[in-house]
């Protein structure tokens, strides 16, 4: 099948010995009772298998309400998903599962939610930095009004936190951002870090900019517990929840577009890495 034929929010791609394994979050009903994931494969990017079910939240009491954004990284040997489910207690988590091999099937590695339990939150995403694993992730909109980009620090065995969350920044912050307005709220979501061929570290991540969904782009200076700057949006038309991965030498931004339910498809941009930014090249 092709992309355009994929109905998936926050897509994410794991390259693993010359195959492509696009996960993302079954679109409909938001992703609500979905009852778990899916992994397509590819060696081309063009050409994908149809959707094979790596992950049953059902199986494991997990689709209580909200299946949301798995990412999968290869970590000491195995293959780690991060995603956002409804706790026990009403409020939203991340999670982590592990299987042997991308394909799945993934089963409850983590001791429940790894984000703080009596926070809302969403779109966990995993970093290393001098050997230390993060989780960064956000607060909720929902709860807060004014969302957050937050990161905690994980215990080696990704099992649970190994310290107490920080705040990098709310989502009325950037200098693009809409101006306040009596009960706005203003969302975060879809964090990724992608470091440079220069060593200078980067995050995406999405929110909305002028009633779009946009994917927006922050810098740090010394690593994730350093000071950063936001940078212009990298593109503000209806597209976000993105991340970043290499095909045959060429970097690629992928994300879901339009934000609209039931009409959600990847797609596939190519970008050039600048060093100190990045930049979308003309289609």
């Amino acid at each position: 099948m092709e992309s355009k034929e994929i109905n998936i929010r926050d897509p994410f791609v794991l390259k693993n010995n010359g195959v492509y394994y696009l996960y993302g979050t079954r679109a409909r009903s938001f992703g609500r009772g979905t009852g778990g994931f899916d992994v397509y494969t590819s060696k081309d990017l063009t050409a994908w298998s149809e959707p094979i079910e790596c992950f049953c939240s059902d199986q494991y009491s997990l689709n209580r309400e909200v299946n949301w954004a798995p990412e999968v990284h290869c970590y000491q040997g195995k293959y780690y998903m991060l995603a956002t489910f409804t706790q026990e207690n009403g409020l939203r988590g991340t999670y982590i599962l592990r299987a042997d091999n991308p394909a799945g099937p993934f089963a409850p590695h983590s001791c429940g939610a790894v984000t703080p339990t009596d926070w809302e939150c969403l779109d966990g995403t995993l970093y290393i930095e001098n050997d230390i694993p993060y989780l960064v992730f956000c607060h909720e909109h929902t709860q807060i009004i004014d969302g957050t980009v937050c990161y905690v620090p994980l215990n080696q065995t990704l099992t649970a936190a190994n310290g107490e969350a920080k705040v990098l920044f709310s989502g009325s912050s950037p200098f693009y951002a809409d101006k306040p307005a009596p009960d706005k709220h203003f969302i975060t979501d879809g964090p990724f870090l992608y470091r440079t061929k220069a060593g200078v570290l980067l995050m995406i991540w999405s929110t909305f900019v002028q009633g779009k969904y946009a994917e927006c782009i922050v810098r740090f200076h010394d690593g994730i517990t350093g000071s950063f700057e936001h940078l212009a949006p990298l593109t503000a038309d209806d597209g976000g929840h993105g991340m970043i991965f290499e095909a045959d030498g060429q970097l690629f931004l992928t994300l879901h577009s339009p934000n609209q339910t039931g009409f959600e498809r990847p797609h596939f941009l190519p970008i050039t890495d600048q060093g100190d930014h990045l930049e979308i090249q003309p289609l």
